[in-house]
């Protein structure tokens, strides 16, 4: 039995397209305000566009307002696109936008309504009432559900950017939540989610936490969404993994068929692209990560010495996050993108700093870990390494900073003398003060999340921090590099 999201990718590759073309019978665009006439404008659309949609998504809304007629209407609708279907050789989903939410006694009403009488293949649902008013959707793995997650509205930050404590006092926006439980209740490849065009930030940030979903991606046209960052932001490295809807955008224009095959194309050259790896969108993350290490304080300007005696202009104090946990989460997630180009068995934690660091990459990627003592035990086991590992395994030695590359070295001499093999070191700020080259000429790769420069950078495009404060951390980042 063949899965909805199996059902939708073959539709995707027969049509080459990620449109979903909405069927919202406004009824200002109707010819009279009557279900005759919402039928007759969705057959016309349905027949002018089905070649370039690799999904319809009737509004029931707009069905339902014009009473049992209306009903009866959009069961009309559903069948004509079967028909089509039928026609061209390749069947197309229906997605019906119900927003459904309710107890599961209603909710198995509502599916019933949904798919055995209307006969669609997805539906939208609220989340808001727990896995148990999903499941009624969900039971048959080749029916759909799209739960709402970050919707394309103004007010959608009312309620789903509220941060809500997770499991060990951490701290995430509801929607980031809703993202989560989805990718785990997706047992059956028939549950994805929606996320709104109007927030390219917010479907970066769902694809590195959930990168298997697929999302409904509303917003685009009537709501000014931005085609481009979001297909960037939310599209998956095998070039599917997203569905973008319009419905005004294609039902308003001159000739609707002539606007689906121009989204269709345009979405395809934004496909056509060097894929967005999980590092390119990690990258693309760095401006929200950058301005959140600023407000906690993690990146101050002014005049300190530091721990070599030198006198800066900038101090980075990487231990703060450990009372951030929103921020220690999203710095996690950026480590694990690095990490999934990398081959080893362990990640490998220097301490201090990087302890908590590391901790949060093992809990989110379900990575194995360990650190090198600073010192030996001088009772017990008197271990000299933390955790369980084999000699003969490779570790990523996990910090928090690049700056020369010293406490590294120690960190890898104790890991190699306890018999594993490193061979790259992850940080998440590369301060550009040698350590790079330095370990590069021992025979270790450096990868960083983010340069002292790409934060730089940013905060002087915001104007977040002063033209002077800047201008003085560059010159000693320049400095460092000479010397």
């Amino acid at each position: 039995m063949e899965s909805f999201f199996s059902f939708l990718a073959r539709r995707v590759d027969d049509c080459s397209s990620l449109l979903c073309v909405g069927l919202d019978p406004h009824v200002d665009d109707l010819r009279a305000p009557t279900a005759e006439a919402a039928l007759e404008f969705c057959l016309r659309l349905v027949k002018s566009t089905a070649p370039y949609a690799a999904a319809f998504k009737p509004n029931a809304a707009f069905f339902e307002a014009l009473g049992a007629n209306g009903w009866t209407a959009l069961k009309g609708v559903i069948d004509a696109i079967r028909a089509e279907s039928e026609r061209m050789g390749s069947r197309i989903p229906v997605i019906l936008d119900a927003k459904r939410g309710d107890i599961a006694s209603t909710a198995e009403a509502y599916a019933r309504s949904a798919f055995d009488v209307l006969g669609a293949d997805a539906v939208t649902l609220s989340p808001y009432l727990g896995r148990d008013s999903i499941e009624p959707f969900t039971r048959n793995r080749e029916k759909g559900a799209f739960l709402l997650c970050k919707t394309s509205n103004p007010g959608a930050g009312d309620v789903q950017d509220l941060r809500i404590e997770e499991a060990g006092g951490a701290a995430r926006p509801l929607h980031m939540h809703v993202a989560k439980l989805a990718a785990g209740w997706n047992t059956q490849n028939n549950i994805g989610i929606v996320v709104g065009a109007t927030y390219p930030e917010t479907l970066s940030d769902v694809r590195l936490l959930a990168p298997d979903l697929w999302i409904l991606v509303p917003g685009v046209g009537a709501q000014a969404g931005d085609l481009d960052a979001a297909i960037r932001a939310g599209l998956r490295s095998d070039k599917q993994g997203m569905l973008i809807n319009v419905s005004r955008g294609i039902s308003r224009a001159a000739d609707p068929r002539q606007a689906a095959a121009a989204l269709r194309d345009t979405i395809n050259s934004a496909r056509s692209a060097p894929a967005v790896t999980g590092r390119q969108r990690a990258e693309t993350g760095v401006s929200a990560l950058a301005d959140a290490l600023l407000d906690a304080g993690c990146v101050q300007f002014g005049d300190f010495t530091l721990k070599s005696g030198m006198r800066s202009p900038i101090y980075v104090d990487l231990r703060r996050v450990i009372t951030h946990p929103p921020l220690l989460r999203r710095i996690g997630a950026a480590y694990i993108e690095i990490l999934k180009s990398l081959e080893f068995d362990r990640i490998a934690a220097v301490p201090y700093a990087a302890i908590p660091i590391a901790t949060s990459i093992a809990l989110q990627g379900g990575l194995a870990m360990i650190y090198p003592r600073k010192e030996a035990k001088e009772y017990g086991t008197r271990a000299e390494i933390e955790g369980e590992y084999k000699a003969g395994e490779t570790a990523v030695l996990i910090d928090d900073l690049a700056t020369t590359g010293g406490s590294k070295f120690e960190a890898i001499e104790k890991l190699k003398t306890a018999g594993l093999i490193v061979k790259d070191v992850v940080v998440l700020i590369d301060r550009q003060s040698g350590a790079r080259e330095t370990l590069q000429q021992a025979g270790y790769a450096l990868h960083a999340v983010v340069t002292i420069t790409q934060l730089l950078d940013h905060w002087e495009r915001t104007g977040k921090v002063s033209a002077d404060g800047i201008s003085a951390a560059r010159q000693f980042v320049s400095a460092s590099r000479i010397a």
